[in-house]
């Protein structure tokens, strides 16, 4: 389904600011996967989604997303394939539309856009039932401006937007980060239930160690632009939320060693 081979990302190349994210990384989902995505900050966690959602073409290396070399399409181009839901509530919609136009301009995507033709006929009734079922009470309120909620009622419907039509690839990108605990628990709950109802298969970046051990088959952990584990089966289940902190504990000690030793060549060779 996703085959992403030898992929290498680096932003400002021959500047002081230059920065290897992505250092050959190799990663490949079947049909209906969950993985789960963590690491430190800079690690290239949200790069990964970024290379695969086409927010930048990548260096080298190559991207298939359910057969197609989609390496270099554009990012327009490989949304007809990817629903994507950021970090922040109000990326990924329209805030001065409806909530019934902006589902519709959902429902509509890759075809010929036109909101009047779009909500007429038995549209309407089916935004009206998708909405319904977040029991947030919104589907009173489809024709009030998606940019006047609060960021979980947001997040949920944009989460509706980027699965509407079945994508071949879900992206979500610290998706809960930006909400208080009982939003995040929904829009979470609410992520689990249409992953499993339409079996998508699904990358999803995160912070939560809870939700790393507790959601999807698969868990990797990214370190410096590079795969350093890729938990999966009976291991996967196995781990706890203390198991994920003892190996960023064992990175961390890593990372001093590497400094101290890169510290003392310094002061060998001035």
């Amino acid at each position: 389904m996703l085959d992403v081979r030898r992929v290498q990302k680096t932003f400002n190349p021959g500047t002081p600011n230059e920065v290897r994210s992505l250092k050959g990384v190799d990663l490949a989902l079947v049909e209906g996967e969950f993985v789960v995505i963590i690491g430190t900050n800079g690690s290239g966690k949200s790069t990964m989604l970024n290379a695969v959602g086409g927010s930048f073409f990548v260096d080298a290396g190559a991207i298939h997303l359910d057969g197609r070399d989609v390496t270099r399409w554009p990012e327009h181009r490989r949304a007809g394939m990817i629903g994507r839901v950021f970090q922040n509530p109000f990326s990924g919609t329209a805030p001065n539309l409806s909530i019934a136009e902006n589902l519709a301009l959902s429902a509509r995507r890759g075809r010929r856009r036109g909101l009047g033709w779009a909500l007429r006929g038995d549209l309407r009734s089916q935004i009206h039932e998708v909405v319904r079922s977040l029991n947030m009470g919104l589907e009173t309120r489809l024709d009030n401006e998606i940019g006047n909620l609060s960021g979980g009622q947001r997040q949920a419907l944009t989460l509706l937007m980027a699965t509407w039509l079945k994508p071949k690839l879900l992206l979500l990108d610290e998706h809960t980060a930006a909400l208080d605990p009982k939003s995040a628990d929904q829009v979470i709950h609410l992520s689990g239930e249409l992953i499993s109802r339409d079996n998508l298969t699904t990358l999803m970046v995160t912070h939560s160690m809870h939700q790393a051990v507790n959601l999807g088959e698969r868990l990797i952990m990214m370190h410096r632009g590079q795969i350093l584990h890729d938990f999966r089966g009976a291991e996967k289940r196995r781990l706890r939320v203390d198991d994920l902190l003892g190996r960023f504990e064992e990175v961390r000690r890593a990372d001093l060693l590497d400094e101290t030793a890169a510290e003392m060549l310094r002061r060998k060779y001035v």
